[in-house]
């Protein structure tokens, strides 16, 4: 470790409360990208988090929420990196919260202690906001950074990112100026282990809506649930619709919806067998609480299952009545929302218009489709720069990073790693958090100090690696 870099790690353990505040602060600040609850308020606060640190920028308008745009230049012949985040969360109003989701309050959570819990803890405002918790570090002890940053943080990631691609087409000239693309977010599992990933899956989301009309059921509200002896069901017609679709053994039935996916490389392969030597299972049975995985699998035949198997995943059905006590009703309508992961090389236009043809060929005429978003997959190779510098990272700190191809989830990756631009990308970084999307969203405190350590070591590493 050189010596500048461990007077910046001193200066951020001498400072760490007043960054757990900022963090906190950040926190407190509600930004539900769902209904807009808070966004242009936190759209806000993150262009003077740029600006505090002597950079420029400015809130781009789009057709949904905004963009934050900036840049941080130092030194144009200093390597660039774009910096990629989101400032949006998903709502916060499931049950079981252990505190106010937007208190940001500090709590003693077992096994970790004192932790912060709060929508967004992981994803991924506390991540974003201790990266320029970091850069302010840095600032402070070395008066520039070692890179030069380009900053790209929105407000839809949770609504799939529907804006990032006419935003990137905008301002290629001046995003085609970096070097590579930075994802923030803690990678240590529960068990203390760093997993790292080289690729995301790709996404589509959309809703199947059945409402009564001339193919029958009611057309206009719900009636007498006895009418369902001549009457049919909008809901039992999308349950039969969802059940042609998957079997009982999860094999997805959509005619050649499997037939465009890649075997596995070579690298990919290597990697797996490595992972399989420290991956445990019951780290992440624990993790998700869950029992069991899919047919019992273990070892390297669950890893494959969870990388390379495409998904057809019910997120909810909404439909009649729900409440207290008793109300016989044939409802007038139902609702689906489905998520489909993608995985090498299926197309998302693809697999919609799959799915379509799929409802028409099986009757299901009546059943309509509501595409909300969709993009594909994106992968970077091992021997990129920017990934050897966060390998280098993990190790510089005592980690020996667990390896994986890709990430079941989905990220909009693609819109930096495709053309216009073509940037490798790594995603990652110290420290644990947990719970995304789900009640008791948390970052370990003492984590969060580490996590503004190996953002340090990672800008430095890069800088060193590209001018080297």
């Amino acid at each position: 470790m050189s010596a500048h870099i461990s007077k910046i790690y001193q200066y951020i353990d001498e400072n760490f409360d007043d960054h757990l505040e900022k963090i906190r602060e950040f926190l407190r600040q509600p930004s539900i990208s769902a209904d807009g609850t808070g966004i242009r308020e936190t759209a806000n606060m993150v262009k003077e988090f740029i600006e505090n640190l002597g950079g420029v920028a400015r809130i781009v308008p789009t057709d949904g929420w905004p963009i934050v745009y900036g840049e941080l230049i130092s030194d144009e012949r200093k390597p660039t990196l774009l910096f990629y985040s989101m400032y949006d969360t998903m709502p916060a109003d499931e049950p079981g919260w252990i505190v106010p989701p937007f208190s940001a309050e500090i709590v003693n959570m077992d096994p970790f202690g004192p932790t912060l819990v709060a929508r967004g803890a992981l994803n991924t405002k506390g991540p974003l906001r201790a990266f320029f918790n970091a850069l302010e570090s840095i600032l402070a002890v070395e008066k520039e950074l070692p890179v030069n940053i380009i900053f790209v943080i929105e407000g839809e990631e949770e609504l799939g990112s529907p804006n990032i691609p006419k935003f990137v087409k905008n301002y290629a000239n001046k995003l085609k100026r970096a070097n590579a693309m930075y994802f923030h977010i803690p990678a240590k599992d529960r068990d203390g282990r760093i997993r790292m990933h080289l690729g995301v899956k790709g996404i589509v989301y959309l809703e199947l809506y059945v409402r009564g009309g001339d193919w029958g059921g009611p057309t206009e509200h719900g009636i007498h649930s006895s009418n369902a002896a001549w009457v049919d069901s909008p809901v039992w017609m999308l349950i039969h619709a969802l059940s042609s679709m998957k079997s009982p053994d999860g094999k997805i039935l959509i005619d050649g919806f499997y037939d465009d996916i890649r075997d596995p490389l070579p690298e990919e392969l290597m990697l797996i067998r490595n992972a399989v030597k420290t991956f445990k299972e019951d780290t992440i049975k624990e993790q998700l609480k869950v029992r069991r995985f899919i047919n019992d699998l273990r070892g390297e035949a669950l890893i494959k299952q969870y990388i390379y198997s495409p998904t057809l995943n019910i997120d909810g059905i909404i439909a009649g009545y729900t409440g207290p006590g008793t109300k016989t009703v044939l409802p007038h309508e139902a609702l689906a929302k489905i998520d489909i992961r993608l995985v090498p090389n299926m197309d998302p236009d693809d697999v919609v218009e799959k799915l379509k043809k799929h409802l028409i060929k099986h009757g299901f005429n009546m059943v309509n489709v509501r595409v909300r978003d969709k993009y594909p997959w994106a992968y970077t190779s091992l021997n990129e720069p920017v990934v050897k510098a966060m390998i280098d990272t993990y190790r510089e700190h005592g980690y020996e990073p667990e390896i994986w191809p890709w990430l079941g989830g989905s990220a909009p990756f693609y819109a930096f790693n495709r053309d216009p631009l073509n940037l490798p990308f790594v995603f990652g970084g110290l420290g644990h958090a947990g719970n995304a999307h789900a009640p008791n969203e948390y970052f370990v405190v003492e984590d969060i100090k580490e996590n503004e350590k190996g953002v340090v070591t990672f800008l430095y590493k890069f800088a060193s690696i590209m001018e080297g």
